[in-house]
């Protein structure tokens, strides 16, 4: 059984990619840092399910925590899936943006896409086969306003997939990255009236976690084995 990684499994677009990939039949490490109950909720549900899971704690932007909680996870065999979901958002104008604002937005979406890629990467080559896929944003690719932190950070993911797509080509790993628009999460309920997305969005509605989560699981499987280096973009037609 393939073991996959999940980072921000806790959160809506993150669970969805969880429940995912093991009715794919991979055994799911659903990582968490400030919901372990979440975490354990959807790891019950997988397993009420059929499925295979573990939960895992830990604060990406920790470098040597991360270190310290991927090596236990790796006693039990290689993280052959990775997917880097964890992110957070502090908005605000550049103008008025306080420095730890743009730091710790930063930190997460990037530091920790070093701090848990890299630990993993060789056990994954090791095998000849592995998938990493990075949950981007629309922000990273056309930029939003009061969001330059974030868009920042996103578009940097960008930039270390292709790169990493390129070292890993030969060796059975694709790396690609999934940049989603206006999905209907708690947070974008808060955000956006019903009106504003049929303005903005061409296909008039907000898109779903499962969504994301069905394009998630499709990267991470023998199909897309020809895919690696893409940004994705998966918004009801913006752009």
């Amino acid at each position: 059984m393939k073991r996959a990684l999940v980072t921000g499994g806790s959160g809506a677009i993150g669970a969805a990619i969880c429940l995912e990939l093991a009715r794919q039949g991979l055994h799911v490490v659903v990582h968490t840092h400030r919901h372990p109950e979440t975490a354990r909720n959807i790891v019950e549900e997988i397993v009420r399910a059929g499925g295979s899971a573990s939960v895992t704690h830990f604060d990406v932007t920790d470098g040597e925590a991360a270190r310290h909680a991927l090596k236990a996870i790796l006693e039990n065999g290689p993280v052959q899936v990775l997917v880097n979901n964890a992110g957070v958002h502090d908005d605000a104008p550049m103008a008025g943006m306080r420095p730890e604002q743009w730091q710790d937005v930063i930190a997460v979406s990037l530091h920790g896409f070093f701090n848990v890629t890299q630990p993993l990467l060789l056990p994954m080559i090791g095998t000849r086969w592995g998938r990493v896929i990075s949950i981007s944003s629309l922000a990273g690719v056309l930029g939003n306003r009061g969001q330059a932190n974030y868009a920042a950070a996103k578009a940097g993911l960008h930039g270390a997939s292709r790169s990493l797509a390129l070292e890993l080509a030969s060796r059975g790993v694709t790396v690609n990255v999934v940049a989603p628009g206006i999905i209907a999460t708690p947070m974008i309920e808060r955000a956006f009236k019903p009106a504003q997305i049929e303005a903005l969005v061409p296909m008039k509605r907000a898109g779903i976690p499962q969504e994301v989560a069905h394009l998630i699981a499709f990267l991470a499987s023998e199909h897309a084995s020809y895919i690696s280096g893409q940004v994705i973009g998966i918004n009801g037609g913006i752009g």
